[in-house]
């Protein structure tokens, strides 16, 4: 095995258009593991560590550029505000030696249905920045999944950061794991509401060959809200809106058996975790009118 070791983005991208086949490495949270399991072994690995722009972020007006290999840590502790979905799902990964390593390129690259960003980066609304010598091009999220641990990256290309929609609304990640800590998802959700075009986006986590969003729950749901007026009166979402969208969210899962848990627990976690992430970013859309309106 090859180490290839460019010291700028440019040199990167030539030396992934010479080596197609090479491994690109930042954080090296996932690929090692494979490597030292022996499941992986890769003719080249790329290391990218030394491109400092990677590591660095971008806060504009409407969207966070979120370089390929910003820590999760880095996301937890600058980006809460900016991007809460994504905060929270960065606090459920493995350890804290590993949130001070991975970032979410590493999640995308490997693009595991499993990955714990998946689900949040799904609800929020984002672009994939990705560049090779031919030139760059965004890709939406909702087309960036292919299959199993596959994506719509081109051989000669590498990601080089995430556009991702600023918050304009509460957001909330749920992660149902065998134990509290350093776990690979059962199953995990994300929500995101979206005042500004009155609509919920959702992103499942482990439970479909890739990570997907519950369309059809999204669908229900923002009819739902829009035909009750709940974006203007701020009124507590019915019970029997809340049980539709959570089994509207089942429905979308498409789970397997594994050792981490049966398919059929699966569509029923992922269905209560959809109602009780639903509740709680209500909660918080409700609260933040009264707090304004100084009622809180």
């Amino acid at each position: 095995m090859d180490f290839l070791r460019p010291a700028s983005w440019e040199e990167a991208l030539a030396a992934k258009a010479e080596h197609p086949t090479a491994v690109p490495i930042a954080g090296g949270t996932d690929i090692m593991v494979e490597i030292n399991f022996d499941h992986r072994r890769p003719e080249y690995l790329l290391d990218l560590n030394r491109i400092g722009e990677l590591g660095q972020w971008e806060v504009g007006e409407e969207k966070v550029l979120l370089g390929a290999s910003v820590p999760y840590s880095h996301i937890m502790e600058h980006l809460r505000t900016e991007l809460p979905g994504l905060a929270l799902a960065s606090h459920t990964v493995a350890s804290p030696q590993i949130r001070n390593r991975g970032g979410v390129g590493g999640n995308l690259g490997t693009a595991s249905p499993a990955g714990d960003a998946h689900p949040a980066l799904l609800a929020a609304g984002c672009e994939v920045e990705v560049e090779s010598v031919r030139g760059s091009r965004l890709i939406p999220i909702d087309a960036f999944y292919t299959g199993v641990k596959r994506n719509a990256l081109a051989a000669d290309e590498l990601i080089k950061r995430v556009h991702i929609k600023k918050a304009s609304g509460p957001q909330q990640y749920s992660k149902v794991g065998t134990r509290n800590a350093m776990v690979i998802a059962v199953c995990a959700f994300g929500i995101a509401l979206h005042p500004e075009t009155r609509t919920v986006r959702t992103g499942i986590g482990s439970a479909a060959p890739t990570p997907v969003r519950a369309k059809a729950a999204e669908e229900f749901l923002n009819a739902a809200l829009e035909e009750g007026g709940f974006w203007d009166n701020r009124k507590i979402i019915t019970p029997s809106i809340a049980k539709q969208f959570a089994e509207l969210a089942s429905g979308a899962a498409n789970p397997i058996d594994d050792v981490r848990g049966t398919a059929d627990y699966r569509r029923h976690a992922v269905g209560i975790m959809a109602r009780r992430t639903l509740g709680w970013t209500w909660q918080s859309y409700r609260g933040d009118a009264r707090a304004v309106e100084g009622v809180a």
